[in-house]
């Protein structure tokens, strides 16, 4: 640490973890440069694609918005940390059962994202669901068989 830098406590994939950080770095910055989580993608880097999103205290959030400082103290969940001793979760295998991801590029902010809607909403409807991932945009599959992941959730 320099006088530059502060130590950001957090817990991270249900880890406790101490990075050194700038007051400007970007949490996207910290996750993949830093930590060497490269599951949250960097994409448009203004908040609209979902690429970067990972959950703050269970929430979905743009890292590439955030700034590190701001999880201080914070439960951080990236891609990597969703997965239980190496089974996957529900939702990373209905993406796979249901065919919802070509390149892969949305497919971990896809998979956040809906791990936390499942969260605060055991049963979403179709426009629930519809609703909550328009955050998370994705060039390759049309939608349909990630809505249809979702679903089969529910």
């Amino acid at each position: 640490m320099t006088s530059e830098t502060m130590a950001l406590s957090l817990t991270l994939n249900g880890q406790t973890a101490t990075v050194d950080v700038a007051p400007f770095d970007l949490l996207i910055d910290v996750l993949r440069d830093r930590v060497g989580l490269k599951g949250t993608k960097r994409s448009c880097d203004v908040e609209v694609c979902g690429a970067c999103t990972v959950l703050v205290d269970g929430l979905p959030v743009s890292s590439c918005t955030t700034l590190a400082a701001d999880v201080e103290g914070r439960a951080v969940t990236t891609i990597e940390g969703i997965a239980e001793a190496g089974v996957l979760s529900r939702v990373q295998q209905a993406f796979i059962d249901h065919g919802a991801l070509q390149c892969g590029f949305c497919t971990s902010g896809m998979v956040l994202a809906t791990t936390a809607l499942l969260e605060m909403n055991p049963a979403p409807t179709d426009a629930e669901i519809r609703h909550f991932l328009r955050g998370n945009i994705c060039r390759c599959t049309g939608y349909i068989k990630i809505f249809e992941a979702v679903k089969s959730l529910v």
